[in-house]
């Protein structure tokens, strides 16, 4: 394997590989990713590995054992080393200090000991250190202080203790502090408050006393606050109400006194309050039936007094637990408030609860009367009528109740929605995270509106942004058939293809996880209100290539072959060197390749609807090849397909009819092409996609073809391109009158003679009076 001095990424992860690395691995130096992560692998991680010159180590998920070979220390071209989810024992080698140019490091889920080595502050470019679920020991180092690209830092259920190091404020761009389940002692530094960037911090299940500090509340971009289970004492600071973007606060099982501020009504955003096991006394705040997006809400244990009425408001709430405190008054019934069972309020002498036996019903005095003997016996006599009745129904042969779909499917809504990871890019997400970092899909994070859908930007753990389509449909009837589906888009890889990365399908909403493209649709840049870029003729035809080149894909390289069903300017997106990406194929249907698939429902945009699929409700790749060209003519002119009740495909054809198509040309391609006749030529290439019979339009993979030659200079150096023809007749006739192969053919690399034999073929078609 090492012999093959050309092989450089080397990826056999997932797999069932057994046996030990080969300590020949150290000759494969032409090496840059070697990743054999999730496999069966185990032995020490040989010495000679340290040989490597690679970018990329990845070795986590196997059963490796032994120490780590300090000699890793040396691979000074390692941006990301995961050793992470093996048997690793001993300390963690100081020398990896010396590894300046890596971003990631992955230590965690191992049995390291030892202390954390303060030679890793040296590891100035490091974004992520996981140092968690280990057995390590000591002081968490001040030298990390020094990590100011630091993102994310976890050395939670670990045995480290001390204080929390002051300087951990000096990283500026922490995002996430999980130093849970540790020894750590000492007061919650004052210093976080220079953390403006932390969304998440975690010093849950520590020895931690003294206050919560005031300043926490300048962390605004904070969603979740876990400081339960240490020794945290005094108020809870009102502050706390201006953490506007808090999604979790949980500060129970400390030893926190005084009331709850009311300025938890603030917390429009707040999704779970838990602040049990306290010494919280006072009313629990009018302020939380404010609190719309509340769906757990845990008070038990501390000496809480008033009502609670006013929790029914809280519509979304379904985790409550209010016991052992001083509550009284009516336990209320309305908005489904029943569904919470007696152990949520029981401890509380004062409240008069709903079922029987609760404490208000019991001191009820009973009113005793007098029933007569023949009463008696009819009661007596009925009973056993009854218990007769029950001894029958239980001799039947019983069979099991048939439950519909929409009861199998009815939500478990104190468990969070799964979250179904297509793509690596969103490894270690779980739904909560996603509400997290986009504070339950805040409207800030919008970043479009579709027919079907809004668009949401998410940014996640590891710096990279998706976009979230959230579908305005009803949780799917067959939900098994979509999942299907889904699945099936997102093993759909093509670089002119927007990629499924993921999907979450419950009751609280269907959400669609894509690559995020910074430049957004062609509809936007040909169209939109602020039109940021001026779009040459270059960049025009680059984009109508990829998006043939995608449409292409789908319908004659997938199977089975998809039809898109949607193909317009705004389901072209634009990454940020404008490469083209066809987007929302996730309504496509498999494509029977022996049949059209036929459907009553006309789906599609008005303006790109084949007129003949509309008419006769019979679905093929063509009609998106009708709609493809429309998205050409709109590069062509900067015109909208429909706009004002004009026609842009009728505008083209009366134009064409006149011989005045290259009057509709828009100005930026006017002022930046050389050649107008490559203009002329891909006009009458969207006419042929546009034709009215199906059968006489080109196929994508026909269409991509010729998009390409164009894409490219077509011409030999020694041949100019032919003259503009000016009558009319040749016009039409153009293509089917062009003989010299010489004209049509491109670059070697780029096609043969068959290209100049698909124009002819092309020309032969438009040449019809059809057109």
């Amino acid at each position: 394997m090492c012999q093959l001095t050309g092989l450089w990424y080397f990826d056999v992860k997932n797999n069932s590989l057994t046996g030990n690395i080969p300590p020949s691995i150290g000759n494969c130096t032409s090496f840059q990713v070697l990743d054999l992560s999730y496999n069966q692998l185990s032995g020490e991680i040989p010495f000679n590995i340290g040989f490597l010159q690679v970018a990329t180590l990845s070795l986590q998920n196997n059963k490796f054992t032994g120490r780590i070979p300090s000699v890793i220390g040396l691979m000074q071209a390692l941006a990301v080393l995961d050793l992470s989810c093996n048997r690793l024992s001993g300390a963690i080698p100081p020398i990896l200090g010396n590894l300046t140019y890596t971003e990631k490091l992955y230590l965690q889920g191992n049995m390291l000991t030892g202390s954390i080595p303060p030679e890793l502050g040296n590891m100035t470019r490091l974004h992520y250190l996981e140092l968690n679920d280990n057995q390590l020991a000591g002081h968490i180092p001040p030298e990390l202080g020094k990590l100011t690209d630091l993102f994310d830092l976890n050395v939670a259920n670990n045995y480290l203790e001390g204080p929390i190091p002051d300087n951990l404020s000096s990283c500026v761009n922490l995002n996430s502090f999980n130093a849970h389940g540790n020894k750590l002692n000492g007061t919650i530094p004052r210093a976080f408050k220079k953390l403006e960037s932390m969304t998440y911090l975690n010093l849950s299940a520590n020895h931690l006393k003294g206050p919560i500090p005031v300043e926490l509340s300048r962390i605004g971009n904070l969603d979740t606050l876990d400081i339960s289970t240490n020794k945290i004492s005094g108020p809870i600071p009102s502050s706390v109400g201006d953490l506007e973007h808090l999604l979790k606060l949980n500060l129970s099982n400390n030893h926190l006194f005084g009331s709850i501020p009311p300025e938890f009504g603030n917390l429009r955003s707040i999704m779970e309050i838990d602040l049990s096991s306290n010494h919280l006394s006072g009313p629990i705040p009018q302020e939380f039936g404010l609190l719309q997006n509340l769906m757990l809400l845990q008070v038990e244990n501390n000496n809480l007094s008033g009502d609670i009425t006013f929790l029914t408001n809280c519509l979304s709430l379904s985790t409550l637990n209010v016991s052992y405190n001083n509550l009284f008054g009516d336990i209320p019934t309305a908005n489904n408030f029943s569904r919470f069972t007696p152990a949520s309020f029981i401890g509380n002498p004062g409240l008069c609860g709903y079922w029987f036996g609760s404490q208000c019903q019991s001191s009820q005095v009973p009113v005793r009367a007098t029933i007569s003997k023949a009463a008696i016996l009819g009661i007596s006599l009925g009973a056993l009528f009854i218990l007769l009745m029950i001894l029958v129904a239980a001799c039947k042969p019983h069979n099991p109740p048939t439950f519909s779909d929409g009861y199998l499917h009815k939500p478990i809504t104190n468990i969070s929605p799964k979250l179904v990871i297509l793509h690596m890019n969103m490894a270690l997400h779980v739904y909560d995270d996603i509400m997290r970092m986009t504070e339950n899909l805040s409207e800030k994070y919008i970043i479009g509106y579709g027919a079907s859908s809004t668009v949401y930007k998410c940014v996640l753990k590891n710096c990279r942004p998706v976009a979230i389509k959230r579908l305005y449909s009803h949780y799917p009837q067959c939900l098994k058939e979509f999942e299907t589906e889904l699945e099936t888009i997102g093993s759909i890889k093509h670089r002119n293809l927007v990629s499924l990365q993921g999907y979450s399908l419950s009751p609280l909403g269907n959400l669609l996880f894509y690559d995020y493209m910074e430049n957004g649709s062609l509809w936007d840049l040909l169209h939109g209100p602020l039109k940021k870029k001026k779009l040459d003729w270059v960049t025009r035809l680059r984009i109508a290539d990829g998006a043939a080149q995608g449409l292409a894909y789908l319908h004659h390289d997938c199977s089975p072959r998809i039809i898109h069903r949607d193909v317009k300017s705004s389901n072209i997106l634009l990454d940020k060197d404008l490469e083209a990406h066809l987007t929302d194929f996730g309504i496509a249907k498999s494509l029977c390749i022996n049949k059209a698939h036929t459907s009553t429902y006309v789906m599609g945009t008005i303006g790109y609807i084949d007129p003949e699929y509309a008419r006769t409700s019979r679905l093929n790749e063509k009609s998106d090849v009708y709609s493809y060209g429309i998205v050409l003519l709109e590069l062509l002119t900067g015109r909208k397909a429909v706009d004002n009740e004009c026609n842009l495909h009728h505008l083209i054809l009366a134009k064409a009819a006149n011989n005045a198509v290259m009057e509709t040309v828009d100005p930026d391609i006017a002022s930046t092409c050389g050649d107008l006749g490559a203009v002329k030529k891909v006009f009458q290439l969207a006419l042929l996609c546009t034709k009215k019979q199906p059968a006489d339009r080109p196929t994508m993979h026909e269409v991509a073809r010729v998009l390409s030659c164009f894409a490219e200079p077509c011409f030999p150096q020694s041949t100019k391109p032919p003259p503009l023809p000016s009558a009319k007749s040749s016009y039409i006739n153009e293509y089917a009158g062009i003989k010299n192969q010489a004209v049509l053919t491109c670059t070697a690399s780029q096609s043969s003679s068959s290209d100049a034999q698909l124009f002819l073929k092309f020309g032969e078609v438009i040449s019809q009076n059809s057109v």
